[in-house]
């Protein structure tokens, strides 16, 4: 188990609104100039082009209001116990001085931890947050496992068939047992919930694998090309627009089936980042 958490966390890891139309009432799965949230981000390298691609999308769906202040450090760094312990660094300021104007609605951290403790940081962070934000709502956002040349040897080094297996005990087992159910044992009070962006990964790499893909994309390479840059795993852009899709949704409920944004990419990316959120444990979603 310490070889899984390990090989996974190293690196870290509707709104609907309704028109009338001729006596029908009709489902507008885009808001019309809904408001937004303020939201609180923070984490690393595999969390930042969720979060600020965020900020775009929301305002075209709808959300003039929403409004977010980042903060990003790489590796370890950005994690939520990294983020803690470095009192003295400015980031650690400026999360503390975010929190304490007390207009936060949503607090986001990545699920990066450390072993012995998996809730330590983000039990810190919850517990600063809410005594200027008693009504914030909390959410872990789960990255993809680091090093996907390796995930199949990964994979059956701990005992799993393949890395699909693999992550999947690591979203449910790890995050959501071992992590999210404990923090909200501790904040009963609190919503916690996950956001699922490492699915992006693991999807699109089985559909480049099973030849799905619409565009030319290669497993290793240029951002725009590639599924990743290199070897460590970080996103290249058809992932990392898919897996804002899958915040998109996972934070504002907006239905993408039906969301007029274009990614850039033949592939429907928007109906891989909506069978990701519906495939999600509805315990898990906000």
């Amino acid at each position: 188990m310490r070889t899984l958490v390990f090989g996974l966390f190293s690196v870290l890891f509707l709104c609907t609104s309704c028109k009338q139309d001729d006596g029908l009432i009709v489902d507008d799965p885009v808001a019309d100039e809904e408001q937004g949230y303020h939201m609180l981000l923070i984490g690393n390298s595999f969390f930042r082009p969720y979060a600020e691609k965020l900020d775009d999308l929301a305002i075209g769906a709808g959300f003039i209001d929403h409004s977010s202040d980042l903060i990003f450090r790489g590796g370890e760094n950005g994690r939520p116990i990294n983020f803690w312990n470095d009192a003295q660094s400015q980031e650690h300021l400026d999360i503390k001085a975010a929190l304490d104007q007390g207009d936060v609605d949503i607090f986001g951290m990545t699920a990066g931890h450390e072993p012995d403790d998996r809730i330590e940081g983000h039990r810190a962070w919850i517990d600063y947050a809410l005594q200027s934000n008693p009504d914030i709502e909390i959410f872990i956002a789960i990255p993809q496992i680091d090093f996907p040349a390796s995930w199949d040897s990964l994979a059956q080094v701990n005992g799993f068939t393949s890395i699909q297996a693999y992550y999947d005990f690591a979203v449910n087992v790890i995050v959501h047992d071992s992590m999210v159910n404990q923090l909200r044992v501790e904040f009963p009070n609190t919503n916690i919930f996950t956001v699922p962006t490492g699915w992006s990964s693991k999807h699109l790499a089985q559909m480049k694998l099973d030849g799905e893909l619409l565009d030319d994309i290669g497993l290793m390479g240029p951002q725009a090309t590639s599924l990743f840059t290199d070897a460590k795993g970080h996103q290249g852009d058809i992932i990392r627009e898919t897996g804002s899709l899958v915040w998109l949704n996972s934070l504002y409920g907006v239905d993408l089936s039906a969301f007029d944004y274009d990614t850039g990419f033949n592939t429907d990316l928007h109906a891989v980042a909506q069978d990701i959120m519906v495939n999600h444990d509805p315990d898990y979603k906000k």
